[in-house]
């Protein structure tokens, strides 16, 4: 159950992934392949204890940068450590592959290496939300932009598996975006994918506005990549400038500095909470195997979260639960250009 780690795809690559791995395998014992140039890692690991652990490394030549095109990581660069990571995967050296590089060409060659499940048109991006009542997964975030009602259908079925079966939700409910909780309301989109969700067997609640989401309302919001890209963008700006306004607040008096002292324990509990290290990364969702999408910026805590939860992710069997449950509502899930047989080959 080793994890690949694309060891040159961040802003910071590789230190911060490098030290992001030994904190993985030091604190959860979870082997990691780190895949980039072996000179840079080997000089990188060397300044780290490093006794004990599980830590290899696999050998690429190039890189796919944030401003590449995702066709690069599957046709012209080969070698790309992101490309190299999903191979891993596929030839069972590893069980989840994690890149904090870029996502659209992560996203592409875990489609190419990996192939899409079966009934699965369009793989999806996940990610995980704070809420009143625990957490809920929203996607589409940010891989297609673009969509017609069959795939929202299976996001929503994707979520409601990846919710139930990595997440520990019994019977985890899922709601879809609009812009209000009236049938009426949405787009030709939403409308023609609230009326397929209602024939389904999931435990739909129908429409959901973006203020239920934090409430914890459901726990799978489904979306398309467009709107669920302005949603995350829109929540991390409101999180962090949230924290400044509260933090200049605090400063402006003497009274608000000593109130401060009895109250910074929440507070930094709060911090823990909304902090997007504390998730890791994205899964990416409709692929035969385990892909993780983490931020270009992200920080030693967010590898190391997002290694823990590729691993977990790896565990669940989520592939063969979206099968099962894409069989179950094949009459209404959109899949008429699909034989059925597929799903029992």
């Amino acid at each position: 159950m080793r994890v690949a780690l694309d060891a040159m795809g961040g802003d910071n690559a590789p230190v911060v992934e490098v030290e992001g791995a030994v904190a993985a395998c030091r604190e959860f014992g979870i082997p990691v392949t780190l895949v980039g140039d072996r000179e840079r890692l080997e000089s990188e690991l060397a300044k780290h204890s490093t006794n004990g652990l599980d830590i290899d490394i696999f050998h690429a030549s190039e890189v796919v940068g944030m401003h590449d095109s995702a066709s690069d990581a599957v046709r012209k660069k080969r070698d790309s450590s992101v490309r190299l990571a999903f191979e891993l995967v596929k030839n069972d050296r590893a069980c989840a592959a994690v890149s904090a590089g870029n996502s659209g060409a992560t996203m592409a060659a875990g489609m190419f290496v990996l192939k899409r499940i079966k009934g699965i048109e369009r793989p999806a991006i996940a990610q995980i939300f704070p809420t009143l009542k625990g957490q809920t997964l929203v996607l589409d975030v940010g891989g297609n932009v673009d969509c017609k009602p069959q795939h929202l259908v299976q996001f929503a079925i994707m979520g409601e598996v990846y919710a139930r079966y990595a997440m520990g939700i019994k019977n985890p409910s899922v709601g879809l975006l609009s812009n209000g909780e009236e049938d009426s309301k949405g787009n030709e989109l939403t409308r023609e994918t609230n009326s397929v969700l209602r024939k389904t067997s999931l435990n739909y609640a129908g429409y959901i506005e973006g203020r239920d989401i934090f409430s914890g309302a459901v726990e799978v919001v489904v979306c398309d990549g467009f709107v669920g890209n302005v949603v995350l963008k829109l929540s991390e700006g409101l999180s962090d400038a949230a924290g400044k306004m509260l933090k200049a607040e605090i400063v402006k008096s003497w009274i608000s500095k000593i109130g401060y002292l009895f109250v910074r324990g929440a507070f930094s509990r709060f911090k823990k909470i909304v902090d997007y290290a504390e998730y890791g990364g994205a899964p990416l969702l409709g692929i035969n195997g385990v892909g993780m999408i983490c931020h270009g910026g992200s920080n030693v805590k967010a590898i190391k979260n997002a290694i823990r939860f590729a691993h977990e992710y790896a565990r669940s069997g989520v592939a063969e639960h979206v099968s099962e449950k894409l069989l179950e509502n094949y009459d209404v899930s959109m899949q008429r250009d699909i034989p059925k047989s597929v799903f029992t080959e």
